[in-house]
């Protein structure tokens, strides 16, 4: 993988950022083999490494969430191009910072309906960390958010969806034909006591049943 001089100046957060890109891309172009070309998933790797630069504060964490990262943009795209079969309707939740609404409704998801949907969650303007007020009332339900993180939205999740639910990003989510959109009016868990903010993960419960029961998915 050749990083022009340039680029390699902007990219701090690891002692070998190349070495460690070059490493990646070469392990996703073989697991992606006929799926992408070798210059796509190195530009994929590329991009969801700056990306998840701009608000990263520890970057130990940056390998792991670069490959988390990266490996699912190129799953959304090989979905919405028909290369990888989609056995389960995909749900997008969006939220402006992806550090409450669309990370509760995400986890809400996969939990109640037992993995007959895929999720996945994205802010169109990406906070640091997940606030810890929505961690903490998830913990109390038996949901694990520790290894979750704020991602930035993009293209390829928002194609490979079969429906979108934006909360309060505006007009950030681009639109696609086919796909399904949904805006749901929840409060900012980060402008709220924890009282608060349980309340809101009870309202996205009741939402996400109403969503499964609109998609036809059993939940539990």
């Amino acid at each position: 993988m050749s990083i022009p001089v340039s680029e390699r100046r902007g990219l701090p957060g690891l002692r070998y950022p190349e070495e460690y890109l070059a490493r990646l891309a070469t392990e996703l172009s073989i697991r992606f083999d006929r799926v992408f070309g070798a210059e796509t998933v190195e530009r994929y790797v590329l991009e969801s490494y700056t990306g998840l630069l701009r608000t990263s504060t520890v970057t130990v964490h940056l390998p792991s969430r670069t490959t988390r990262f990266a490996t699912d943009r190129l799953t959304a795209l090989a979905q919405a191009k028909g290369a990888i079969e989609q056995g389960v309707p995909e749900i997008l939740f969006v939220c402006e910072q992806n550090a409450g609404r669309s990370h509760m409704a995400a986890a809400l998801t996969a939990s109640m309906s037992k993995g007959r949907v895929h999720v996945r969650s994205a802010g169109s303007a990406p906070a640091r960390e997940l606030h810890p007020h929505v961690v903490e009332v998830l913990a109390e339900l038996g949901l694990d958010l520790t290894d979750e993180f704020p991602k930035p939205l993009t293209d390829d999740v928002v194609q490979a969806a079969d429906v979108v639910v934006t909360m309060g990003c505006g007009g950030a989510c681009p639109v696609y034909p086919g796909t399904r959109y949904r805006d749901w009016a929840l409060a900012d868990p980060a402008t709220l006591p924890i009282e608060g903010v349980r309340a809101v993960r009870d309202e996205i419960a009741a939402r996400v049943a109403e969503l499964l029961d609109e998609l036809g998915v059993p939940r539990d």
